[in-house]
C-alpha cells in the first residue's frame, strides 16, 4: 500500500491524469472544427462540378465569386498588413508612454467592433464623401468601398498579434544588436522582426481569416455582381455574399450550391494557411 502511495507513485499518476485532461481538451477543442469540416465536405462535395467552379453565378456557378474574393484579400492584405505591423512596432517598440497607452485601447476596441457597424462606417464614409465631390457616387458600391470596410476590421487585429510577436523577442537580443553599434530601427527590422516572423504570419493569417469570411460588410459595400471583375469602382462578388444568396434562396439546388460555396472558402483559407507556413519553413531551412 504504501509502494501505491509514494511520492514517486503519485508524480507519474499525476503526469498521466494531466496528460489525458489535455488531450481531452485538445479534442474538445478541434471538435467544433473538425465537424465544421466535414459537414462542408459532406454537403458541398456533391456542388463542386466543373461548370460550378467556371461559371458566374450569373449561371449558377461561384467563379467569379472566387475571383472577388482573392482580388478582396489581395488588396486588403496589400493595405492592413503594413499599417497593422507598423502599428504593432509603434506599440511594442516605441509605445511606452501614454499616447501608446491610448493608441493600444483604441486598437483593443476596434478588435471587438461589430463588422456591421465597420460596414456602416464605410458606406457613411464613402456616401458622404460622394455628397461633397470627393469620390463619385456609383463608388458607395464598389471594390475600394468593401476594402476600407475589410481593412478597417483587419488593421486592429494584425497590429494586436503583431505587437504580442515583437515582444516575445527577448530584451537581450535588442540590447547585444545596440551594444554593436547597429541602429534602432536597424536593429528591428534585421534581428527583432526576423525573430518572430512565424508568429507574424500567424497574425496576419488570423487577420486575413477574419476578413475572408466576412459578409455583413461587403453586403453594405461590395454589393453583389453577377458577372467578373469589372474595375475598382464597380461592385464585385465574393464567397462569403455568394454563400448568403444561395443559402436564402428558395431551391435545394441553391441550398446545395451554398454548400459547396462554403466549402472552396475553407479550402481556400486552408490553402493560403498552408502555402504561408510552408514559405516560413522553406525560409528557416535555407537559413
Amino acid at each position: 500500500m504504501r509502494f501505491l502511495f509514494d511520492r514517486d507513485t503519485r508524480r507519474r499518476w499525476f503526469d498521466v491524469i494531466m496528460s489525458g485532461a489535455t488531450l481531452l481538451c485538445v479534442a474538445l477543442a478541434l471538435l467544433p472544427l473538425g465537424s465544421i469540416l466535414f459537414e462542408a465536405l459532406v454537403r458541398g462535395a456533391p456542388a463542386l462540378t466543373p461548370t460550378f467552379l467556371t461559371q458566374s453565378s450569373l449561371m449558377g456557378g461561384i467563379a467569379n465569386a472566387i475571383q472577388g474574393t482573392v482580388i478582396l484579400i489581395g488588396l486588403t492584405a496589400l493595405v492592413a498588413l503594413p499599417v497593422g505591423i507598423l502599428t504593432g512596432i509603434y506599440l511594442s517598440e516605441y509605445g511606452k508612454h501614454r499616447l501608446g497607452g491610448i493608441v493600444r485601447l483604441f486598437v483593443d476596441v476596434m478588435t471587438q467592433t461589430p463588422s456591421i457597424v465597420v460596414g456602416i462606417f464605410a458606406y457613411s464614409f464613402i456616401f458622404e464623401l460622394s455628397l461633397l465631390g470627393f469620390f463619385p457616387p456609383p463608388l458607395v458600391f464598389s471594390v475600394i468601398s468593401a476594402v476600407i470596410a475589410l481593412a478597417t476590421i483587419m488593421i486592429p487585429i494584425v497590429a494586436r498579434t503583431s505587437e504580442e510577436a515583437l515582444r516575445l523577442v527577448p530584451t537581450s537580443a535588442r540590447e547585444a544588436a545596440l551594444a554593436l553599434g547597429i541602429p534602432r530601427y536597424r536593429t528591428i527590422l534585421r534581428v527583432v522582426l526576423p525573430s518572430c516572423a512565424s508568429a507574424l504570419v500567424t497574425g496576419a493569417l488570423l487577420g486575413i481569416a477574419r476578413v475572408g469570411g466576412e459578409t455583413a460588410p461587403l453586403i453594405m459595400t461590395a454589393a453583389w455582381n453577377n458577372d467578373f471583375f469589372n474595375g475598382l469602382d464597380q461592385p464585385i462578388a465574393a464567397l462569403p455574399t455568394q454563400v448568403y444568396r444561395f443559402a436564402v434562396g428558395p431551391s435545394l439546388a441553391e441550398n446545395r450550391a451554398a454548400w459547396g460555396a462554403s466549402l472552396i472558402l475553407v479550402l481556400l483559407m486552408l490553402s493560403i494557411s498552408i502555402a504561408s507556413r510552408a514559405v516560413i519553413r522553406l525560409r528557416a531551412v535555407r537559413r
